[in-house]
């Protein structure tokens, strides 16, 4: 078994629970088909529960959050330090969405507010460089975003692996170990259409309606599950 540690970022508006859980249900379900050897363990970071040590799992998945990483709340900071120790430790770890601008944040890039504003809906993830845990081999990756800030400078030591049209550093990856991704491959079609219409004063009409017609395109979120759990294992 490989012992996977969910730092979990935020959790699910109580009225959206019974659409897919919370994130604690979302990872696992993602990850059943293609990794039945991993063992979630589930930390509440964002209530300021965190692993003793980065020796605790072999992996660890950080998840979205409503925060910045720019914040600065207590948590925020805290796991500003928890992600260098996990690249000190040499654990891998995969960041997805706030994951990925924490991966960017805490190394060294920068995070801020986009041009571009939200990215919502499916994004197409152009693939710059591919690598050998890229299989099923694929151009490009059709992915659920759900994002205002993005990372703009990327970290010492990345390695940009892939564009989207808004999104410059939609993946990267710091060392071999560190992978983030600007997208949310444990999000169903239909909690991303929730949270698209309760953010649309925020979001605005236009870009909502046009993110949720962009929900009839086919995704590849299990094809990124397997390119995870590959990175994983290298």
């Amino acid at each position: 078994m490989m012992k996977v540690g969910l730092l979990e970022c935020d959790h699910v508006r109580e009225d959206l629970l019974h659409i897919t859980g919370d994130y604690r249900q979302m990872f696992p379900a993602l990850f059943s088909k293609v990794a039945p050897d991993w063992e979630f363990v589930f930390y509440d970071v964002c209530n300021s529960h965190f692993p003793a040590t980065a020796e605790e799992c072999d992996v660890y998945i950080c998840s979205g959050s409503k925060s910045s990483v720019y914040d600065q709340d207590e948590w925020i900071l805290q796991l500003k330090q928890f992600v260098k120790d996990i690249y000190q430790s040499e654990k891998q770890y995969i960041g997805v969405c706030f994951g990925h601008q924490m991966l960017g944040e805490a190394l060294g890039g920068k995070v801020q507010k986009s041009d571009s504003g939200w990215c919502v809906g499916v994004h197409s993830f152009q693939i710059i460089k591919k690598e050998n845990w890229m299989q099923p081999e694929q151009d490009a990756l059709n992915l659920l975003m759900m994002c205002q800030d993005q990372v703009v400078e990327l970290p010492p030591e990345s390695t940009l692996l892939a564009q989207s049209e808004n999104c410059p550093n939609a993946m990267f990856r710091v060392g071999e170990r560190m992978l983030g991704i600007q997208a949310h491959p444990e999000f169903p079609k239909i909690y991303d259409q929730a949270l698209m219409e309760l953010r649309t004063e925020r979001i605005g009409q236009a870009k909502v309606d046009s993110g949720i017609a962009s929900l009839e395109l086919p995704t590849h979120e299990t094809i990124a599950a397997e390119w995870i759990r590959n990175f994983a294992k290298v």
